[in-house]
C-alpha cells in the first residue's frame, strides 16, 4: 500500500465511507483496507441511512432496491432478511415492546418484571440457587 493510498484511505474513512466503498474506489481489498483501518484507529461513524426517505413503498427500506410485489398479498418492506434486520436494529426505538410481565420471587418475595418470559419465577440468580439448593448463598 502506498503513502498516496493510505491519505486516501484516511480521508474517506474520516468522511464516513465504508470498508467496501473505499476498496472499490481504489482497486484494494476490503480486508486491506478493513486492516488499515483498525491498525490506525479509523473508526467510522454510523449514518442514519443511506437511501433517501422519499423513494415509497416500492423501494427497500435499507438498500433502495426495487421491491417486486405480489397481486393480493401485503406489500414488502425489505427485499431480504438481512435488510429486515439491519433495519430494525438500526432503528431500536421503534420496537413496541409489548411484552412486559410481572411476578412476584418464589424465594424472597419482592415483586418484579421481566420482558419476554411468562413463567418466571425468580428475581435473580441468586433466589434460583437458594430455592433450587436449600441454602443461603453470600455474594
Amino acid at each position: 500500500m502506498t503513502e498516496k493510498e493510505t491519505t486516501q484511505i484516511t480521508e474517506m474513512r474520516n468522511d464516513g465511507l465504508g470498508y467496501t466503498t473505499i476498496a472499490s474506489r481504489l482497486g484494494l481489498s476490503k480486508d486491506c483496507v478493513r486492516s488499515f483501518c483498525r491498525t490506525h484507529n479509523l473508526r467510522g461513524r454510523r449514518s442514519p441511512s443511506h437511501v433517501p426517505q422519499d423513494l415509497g413503498k416500492d423501494y427497500c427500506k435499507t438498500c433502495g432496491k426495487r421491491l417486486e410485489h405480489t397481486p393480493g398479498k401485503r406489500k414488502k418492506q425489505y427485499c431480504s432478511d438481512g435488510c429486515r434486520m439491519d433495519w430494525w436494529n438500526a432503528h431500536q426505538d421503534q420496537v413496541k415492546r409489548k411484552a412486559f410481565y410481572q411476578f412476584t420471587c418464589v424465594c424472597c418475595g419482592k415483586s418484579f418484571s421481566a420482558y419476554g418470559n411468562a413463567k418466571r419465577s425468580y428475581c435473580s440468580h441468586e433466589c434460583y440457587i437458594k430455592t433450587r439448593f436449600k441454602k443461603e448463598v453470600s455474594k
